[in-house]
């Protein structure tokens, strides 16, 4: 089977979006690929975190993994900072980085725009990215839109390791999912829907109580035609809802236009807003239950043995390619 590897910072509750856009797809995936899906701790110090917040926020992500339905038996789950082969293969590969290419990524330049102090770990993200996902011989990397400029660089990093070392890694292929890889704001539906939104009604929290929920659909910007139609450049908002119901409860768009003819966005809110509990709210039972047992440390423990073991393999191989330490047999 091929080698699909994914990673996501602990920066707080997975949205809706981040579960359509990633993790759903990621219980499909499993069937037919190796998988390795990480917790990237170590990315998200590259900007001020609190140190109990990113613990509980690291435990919480991994439960809510495994909660969307990913099988422990299946894949394997750790978290990046207790595989110490990431920040040592980080190294070696930041040293085969030029400094003007970090510099010309997208996410640095946003996250470091009009900062007085910006981290070094913050330019150097880039080639730890590329470390998590050449360490596996990963042959896929599905990711959004917005990290497609990392995947050209770890590629690139790659293919200059290859050459001017030793031909020890496999170059990997971007995977951007064909639907549901960009789910919009509810309240600027041209922005696509984040938790670091401070408009907290623009997107749905994988925790959010069903009321929560309700509220936010009922109050998400469509227009003033009340039609419900997809049409991504004249109906944004109502295409995002029509989107997200589509996915969630396997119609098609052309289903569920169908289905309300006639009818405002009220009938079809109130419906979406169940169909989006409906799908959470066992998510979300999982979650409790994980968060409240030894399992989930369990499943973790497994996960980063196996993850050491692979990325320990590869890590000697870079060694002895860049001629680090004394030769062993």
């Amino acid at each position: 089977m091929k080698t699909i590897f994914s990673g996501i910072q602990p920066s707080g509750t997975i949205t809706l979006g981040n579960y359509i856009g990633a993790m759903s797809q990621f219980v499909d995936l499993q069937h037919d690929y190796n998988c390795y899906f990480c917790v990237v701790d170590q990315h998200a110090i590259t900007v001020p975190q609190e140190r109990l917040e990113l613990r509980k926020n690291t435990k919480s992500l991994a439960a809510m993994y495994i909660a969307s339905g990913l099988d422990p038996e299946k894949v394997t789950l750790f978290i990046q900072s207790e595989v110490p082969a990431h920040a040592q293969a980080g190294w070696m590969l930041q040293c085969v980085s030029y400094i003007g290419e970090l510099e010309r990524m997208t996410q640095f330049k946003d996250k470091s725009d009009g900062k007085e102090g910006v981290s070094a770990g913050l330019l150097t993200y880039p080639p730890l990215m590329a470390a998590d996902i050449l360490l596996y011989k990963t042959d896929l990397v599905p990711v959004g839109e917005d990290q497609k400029q990392h995947l050209e660089l770890t590629r690139d990093l790659a293919e200059r390791f290859n050459k001017k070392f030793n031909d020890i890694f496999t170059i990997p292929e971007v995977r951007i999912p064909k639907t549901g890889a960009r789910i919009m704001s509810l309240q600027d539906p041209l922005k696509k829907m984040s938790k670091s939104d401070p408009n907290n009604k623009s997107f749905i929290s994988m925790l959010d109580e069903p009321s929560q929920i309700t509220k936010k659909i009922k109050s998400a910007v469509t227009d003033s035609e009340g039609i419900v139609k997809f049409d991504k450049e004249n109906k944004p908002g109502v295409s995002n809802l029509l989107s997200i119901y589509s996915i969630l409860s396997g119609k098609s768009i052309s289903e569920i236009e169908e289905m309300y003819e006639g009818k405002g966005y009220g009938d079809f809110k109130s419906d979406l807003a169940e169909v989006v509990v409906n799908c959470i709210k066992p998510i979300q039972d999982r979650y409790n239950e994980l968060m409240n047992s030894e399992e989930l440390d369990r499943i973790l423990d497994k996960g980063a043995e196996k993850a050491n073991a692979e990325a320990t393999r590869m890590l000697k191989k870079m060694e002895n390619a860049m001629g680090l330490g004394r030769k062993r047999k």
